[in-house]
């Protein structure tokens, strides 16, 4: 089995990088691994730690409409060139967490998506350069408003919601180039999502080199390479599972996000 790097919390509250082992026990880092993070001996047993989003990224760089029959289920013409949107890092959300769907949106939709992990500085880069700067590959679910996406001119509500970005479990450092990614929600009886990585419109290197004419990439970054066809309405108390053949599952449960407390009631008095 390729290695798995992980991010955990310990029962103590403290936060560390390390190698996932069969047993679950994790085997420590001295830092990032794409700072050069080495084993320092330590050793996490299993049932002692939690999974937190396997890194910390800057920035969470987001592409749509990157699978052509995707862009066709939702009425959209492939992009020219690579459309790019920005998610919040407010809305990361650990491997079993709860995504929690607001009261202001009435369709919350999933969108099971390979990430990946940058390694090195990037800035200005050809495409040639581009794919030496991945540092590894994970999994996200760019969970989405779907009717304030569609009621808005700009994306940044219908994506931004705290618990929209759920990233892990882990990161792995090679993945095949046609590897299949799956969403699966419980009680379906088949994939809601299926597809193979190598059907995205924009290759993970154009990606990487388009994005980094924009914006410099730093090492931690993420970028979520668009989801395939298939996306549809999460519901209170479903189990998703976004699944990418060579990494893992990454899954989440769902559920409502508390209501908004009321205006404490003003009785008038100042003193």
């Amino acid at each position: 089995m390729a290695d798995r790097y992980v991010r955990i919390k310990t029962g103590k509250g403290k936060i560390h990088y390390g190698l996932l082992e069969l047993n679950q026990s994790v085997k420590l880092l001295g830092g990032p691994p794409w700072l050069g993070g080495q084993p320092n001996g330590e050793l996490i047993a299993p049932d002692t730690y939690r999974l937190l989003a396997p890194c910390k990224p800057s920035k969470i760089v987001c592409v749509g409409r990157n699978y052509a029959q995707h862009a066709q289920e939702l009425g959209n013409e492939l992009p020219q060139e690579p459309l790019l949107f920005l998610k919040p890092l407010s809305s990361i959300l650990a491997p079993e967490g709860t995504i929690l769907m607001p009261a202001q949106s009435q369709q919350v939709d999933y969108e099971g998506e390979l990430a990946l992990v940058i390694g090195s500085y990037c800035a200005n880069y050809s495409v040639k350069q581009a794919l030496g700067v991945v540092w590894g590959y994970t999994i996200a679910n760019d969970v989405t408003a779907r009717d304030l996406q569609r009621k808005d001119n700009q994306w940044v509500r219908a994506k931004g919601f705290d618990t929209f970005c759920p990233i892990g479990p882990w990161i792995v450092r090679d993945l095949n180039p046609s590897a299949r990614l799956q969403t699966i929600i419980r009680g379906k009886d088949e994939p809601v999502q299926s597809a193979t990585i190598d059907q995205m419109v924009f290759s993970p290197e154009v990606l990487v080199s388009y994005i980094s004419q924009i914006m410099t990439l730093v090492p931690g970054d993420i970028i979520l390479t668009g989801t395939p066809a298939g996306v549809g309405p999460l519901h209170e108390g479903d189990r998703v599972s976004v699944e990418v053949e060579g990494i893992g599952k990454l899954q989440n449960n769902v559920g409502l996000r508390p209501a908004m407390p009321p205006e404490p009631e003003d009785t008038g008095d100042t003193a």
